[in-house]
């Protein structure tokens, strides 16, 4: 996940929500999201 830039990552989380993906993964990309401190970037688009 580290190699991934922003952006792609913030896409990613939004398709894995779209596609109704495993929650686990899901939590995977929170995770990560959070610890690039973008979580207010998801919860803005929500």
């Amino acid at each position: 996940m580290r190699k991934l830039s922003d952006e792609l990552l913030l896409e990613s989380y939004f398709k894995a929500k779209e596609l109704n993906l495993s929650q686990d993964f899901i939590k995977l990309i929170e995770s990560e999201i959070r610890r690039r401190s973008l979580y207010h970037k998801i919860k803005l688009s929500s």
